[in-house]
């Protein structure tokens, strides 16, 4: 006995054979895409890099850091910039995107000579409480006080910067924000894969396809 469909807007249903040939014409375009996303790689590990300055001071659970401290030792750093919204009010994306690393992938970035840190111009005691009431392990620190956002070019917003250590010299190697931090949430990666995507106002989905505000 088949199952009752729901009212909802749905794909349309076809043939075994006409699935096939619709998934092997979408496999094409990703196939395409995959191939770009490679060249994209390639050159950005072509990408020059700028010395940038270490002795900024920031403030960890632990005390006073400069930006060697964040390597912890370790070669390459990435550090995101968490946008500040001010007293009491946590950023949602940076809050969604957060909540997206978890700490058994920042074990394995370790094991490849790679730290994670998140930084951001908040208060060090808003961010203990933050990390606190949220969970997270992602080591911190608060560049409150400091040029440090500034001088990354975040701003009042946030931005992930790649950084590679050479002795006491620091270069910057990378940035990215917007789209390009929100391609490695792990949900979005899969929302993206689902046939009603994200739900989200801003994607192009078929008529009817339930949708809502980003954060809302």
């Amino acid at each position: 006995m088949s199952a009752e469909r729901s009212d909802r807007a749905t794909p349309p249903i076809v043939s075994a054979a006409e699935w096939e040939q619709a998934r092997a014409a979408l496999l094409v375009a990703e196939k395409r895409t995959t191939r770009a996303e490679d060249a994209v790689a390639a050159q950005r590990r072509r990408l020059p890099m700028v010395r940038f300055r270490t002795d900024y001071a920031l403030a960890g659970p632990g005390g006073r850091l400069d930006l060697l401290d964040l390597f912890s030792g370790r070669s390459q750093l990435v550090l995101y910039q968490f946008m500040d919204a001010g007293p009491d009010h946590l950023c949602p994306g940076c809050t969604w995107f957060t909540h997206g690393v978890p700490a058994h992938a920042l074990e394995r970035l370790a094991e490849t000579d790679v730290s994670w840190v998140t930084v951001s111009d908040m208060p060090l005691a808003q961010m203990s409480q933050a990390w606190e009431s949220m969970g997270w392990t992602i080591p911190y620190a608060s560049s409150e006080g400091t040029t440090f956002s500034t001088d990354l070019g975040a701003g009042g917003g946030f931005l992930l910067n790649v950084f590679l250590r050479e002795g006491a010299e620091v270069y910057r190697t990378y940035t990215t924000t917007q789209r390009g931090v929100d391609r490695l949430v792990f949900t979005n990666s899969i929302a993206d894969l689902l046939p009603y995507g994200r739900q989200q106002s801003w994607e192009d989905s078929p008529e009817d396809w339930p949708q809502h505000p980003t954060y809302g």
